[in-house]
């Protein structure tokens, strides 16, 4: 799918087509230069993740970017006719969907029947920053939205890295996933060092930032499974292997673990690395208790270090 930017500038409509970032800001150099003294020299950006999923960013701006007439603090989701507002300037946002060919009743048969979610077993991650909420209560909203900004955009990277993919970003989450599953030994490696990689950012982040005086800690969740892939601008794996990857890191702060893997995940590994470390726990949802691998970030690094 193609996105575009639209807006008004000297009353001509201009149009903007989106790629993996578009800048604006008052800057000269942005993608989109605003001539407006609200605006931050580097306002914000739109970057584009996994496929054709594009967040709106504030920079960190002193007046605060606007999407459908609400301040963002984190990225946010773009969808097809959403309108931003940068200053004065208002741009609508909009994004094709994917298009049916052929114009007889076949073809649109056959494109229906090819749009059905596809199966596929896949790896997941979900990472969540603590105490999110406590935070954000302490520390003045510019702040917390560059911080936000810059361990998304770090965040971001890693995973790519590591081979996975950025799914979403909920809140102060990431959900990421790699497209093989247990059956592919070698993922699990490089889903830990990217959860190893997630931690040293957060941990490092504050540094930047005088006025965050609390430790920032994260919680991991990691799972092999099958999940439904569906299609159109949400492009996103959904099922019961997502949202036990999402019960394991909420675990993480039950059994007191920076870590939790489910024994789909780790079964692979040498089990003198996590034989000790197993547990059997109830999450919701499920009838039996699961077995599972708690860990600390340390331990993680020997895992990763000794393959």
């Amino acid at each position: 799918m193609s996105a575009r930017l639209q807006y008004h500038y000297k009353n001509k409509l201009k149009e903007v087509e989106c790629k993996t970032v578009i800048t604006l800001g008052r800057d000269v150099h942005n993608d989109i230069p605003i001539d407006d003294l609200t605006v931050s020299r580097n306002h914000a950006m739109i970057r584009c993740i996994g496929h054709d999923d594009y967040y709106l960013v504030d920079s960190g701006s002193a007046n605060g970017s606007l999407l459908n007439g609400n301040r963002i603090s984190m990225p946010t989701l773009l969808k097809n006719g959403d309108v931003l507002k940068i200053g004065n300037l208002e741009l609508n946002f909009l994004q094709d969907q994917k298009s049916i060919s052929g114009n007889d009743t076949q073809s649109m048969l056959e494109t229906v029947i090819s749009d059905t979610p596809e199966i596929s077993e896949i790896t997941i991650l979900v990472a969540d920053i603590r105490g999110f909420t406590t935070l954000s209560e302490k520390i003045n909203i510019r702040v917390l939205t560059k911080l936000m900004n810059s361990w998304f955009s770090q965040v971001s990277d890693i995973i790519l890295k590591n081979g996975g993919l950025v799914d979403k970003f909920i809140g102060d989450c990431v959900f990421a996933r790699w497209q093989a599953g247990a059956e592919d030994k070698n993922t699990i490696y490089r889903v830990l060092n990217a959860a190893i990689g997630i931690n040293n950012v957060t941990e490092n982040i504050t540094r930047d930032f005088p006025e965050i005086t609390d430790k920032i800690k994260i919680g991991v969740g990691i799972n092999s499974g099958a999940a439904s892939m569906t299609g159109g601008q949400d492009n996103s794996a959904m099922g019961d292997a997502v949202n036990l990857a999402f019960r394991l890191e909420s675990a993480t702060k039950v059994i007191g673990k920076d870590l939790v893997m489910s024994e789909c995940a780790y079964k692979d590994l040498p089990k003198e690395l996590w034989r000790t470390a197993e547990l059997h726990i109830r999450v919701k949802g499920k009838r039996d208790p699961i077995r599972i691998v708690g860990l600390d970030f340390s331990e993680v690094e020997k895992i990763v270090n000794n393959p």
